[in-house]
């Protein structure tokens, strides 16, 4: 078989296009390797142990959320071709649009991550089955992400006295929240392909990596990763997208949905995308924000190494 033809096998037409345009056709075939349709059995072992997932969904008017589900120690546990969410088990958001999305829509990417170790899973699939005390997704796709720009951060346990969240919505970001994302180190993102399903993915940096460009529009530096391009591939062929940026500090999460514009071949010259001259500018529809939303003290560690240092 041709490396063309595996390439095609492997990703959809967005992906293929944007790896194209980035050069990165040799770099995504080879990291494609460890693409698959089942979990494989250390990363079963990893799922049990975690506190916290992060789900893209999307809503009857086609519009992408991106969520932190937090729950009590196994609260998701795995098959090689399954996932089991013990949904009583969530500390749930009420305002949070995912539990109305999982009965509207089957497809789903999850994100499993570790902080304090930096390792992450993606798992991108179909809700086979979801009840008010159980979830169950079948694999569709699973993989490992590399842990570049992961801020190390350790939960340190739900406790018994945890205050009721508390949510708002509206359009424009207020000044407080274009500060909150102003000052941020850490966001999730939610994009999905109109036929191959819906994908959450991580993005981080020193604060101050998130541009605030004003109170509807974000700008976000791409940095160099795996060169497969999930997240870009998918802004390909639908600009539809969701982020959610926590604030661990106070246990808030600000979730936004709108639409993205790639930025290509940008001048960089204080190396805020070290190197690569690409961003993606998000473009605020509509934003939820819930306080309490994370239960449990996190307590931060440290900053990755990987993060680049610009010249500001």
């Amino acid at each position: 078989m041709s490396r063309s033809r595996m390439r095609q096998d492997l990703y959809h037409e967005g992906e293929l296009a944007v790896q194209q345009r980035a050069g990165a056709e040799s770099q995504a075939l080879g990291n494609g390797s460890v693409i698959g349709n089942e979990i494989i059995p250390g990363a079963i072992r990893f799922v049990k142990k975690q506190p916290l997932i992060v789900v893209s969904s999307i809503d009857q008017q086609e519009n992408i959320w991106v969520s932190m589900v937090i729950g009590q120690s196994g609260f998701i546990t795995a098959e090689p071709d399954a996932l089991n969410i013990s949904v009583s088990k969530i500390f749930r958001v009420d305002a949070d649009p995912l539990w109305q999305n999982l009965n509207d829509t089957s497809h789903i990417g999850i994100l499993i991550i570790d902080l304090r170790s930096r390792a992450r899973l993606r798992v991108n699939g179909r809700v086979a089955f979801s009840t008010d005390q159980q979830l169950r997704v079948e694999v569709e796709q699973a993989y490992p992400n590399c842990p570049q720009y992961i801020q190390r951060r350790n939960f340190r346990g739900v406790s018994d006295s945890e205050p009721e969240s508390t949510s708002a919505s509206g359009c424009r970001l207020t000044v407080a929240q274009q500060r909150w994302a102003a000052e941020a180190d850490t966001l999730f993102v939610g994009s999905a392909h109109p036929t191959k399903g819906v994908d959450a993915s991580h993005r981080g940096g020193n604060p101050g990596f998130v541009q605030v460009l004003n109170s509807t529009r974000l700008r976000i530096p791409d940095y160099a990763g795996n060169g497969m391009f999930n997240t870009l591939g998918n802004f390909f062929v639908n600009p539809r997208a969701g982020i959610v940026i926590p604030d661990f500090q106070n246990g808030h999460v600000l979730q936004l949905t709108g639409r993205v514009e790639v930025q290509w071949d940008v001048d960089d010259p204080n190396n805020e995308t070290a190197g690569t001259g690409r961003y993606w500018d998000f473009v605020i529809d509509r934003w939820i924000q819930s306080d309490h939303a994370i239960p449990g003290a996190t307590e931060f560690l440290d900053y990755s190494p990987h993060n680049p240092v610009t010249a500001k």
